[in-house]
């Protein structure tokens, strides 16, 4: 049986992806969960890609850009408060926070997030500088 949930986003980050990115954990069912995902400005993220989870970002706050790699299909999106994604399960994605504020956003992953595993490493699209992870 599944319980209602209310959380609040907290003011220290829970864990760093494996991206790097830090994520604030939210609300949990067994088809989905949520975090709320920040980049210090002028960071780059590592590229990843998920094994076996899809995602959902809708982003909150400050600008940056989002490279997304799927098969034959490759893009850069410029992104800010207000814009949605997805990002497949499989594709390979690297996001970075352009300007003096973080890039700050929720992401719905679908199933839950099954752990650190689920993420692996793939190259960089951007270059990321040294202690910058």
């Amino acid at each position: 049986m599944q319980r209602m949930q209310t959380l609040t986003v907290a003011e220290r980050y829970d864990v760093l992806a494996p991206d790097s990115s830090e994520i604030r954990l939210l609300v949990s069912t067994d088809r989905g969960s949520m975090v709320h995902c920040t980049l210090a400005a002028g960071r780059t993220s590592l590229a990843v890609r998920h094994r076996t989870v899809e995602e959902v970002w809708y982003f909150l706050g400050g600008r940056g850009e989002v490279w997304r790699k799927l098969g034959g299909e490759e893009q850069v999106m410029a992104v800010k408060a207000g814009v949605s994604l997805t990002v497949p399960t499989g594709a390979h994605f690297q996001f970075r926070a352009i300007g003096a504020e973080p890039l700050t956003f929720m992401i719905v992953t679908m199933p839950p997030w099954p752990g650190e595993a689920e993420a692996t490493r793939v190259a960089d699209y951007w270059p990321v500088p040294r202690g910058s992870t």
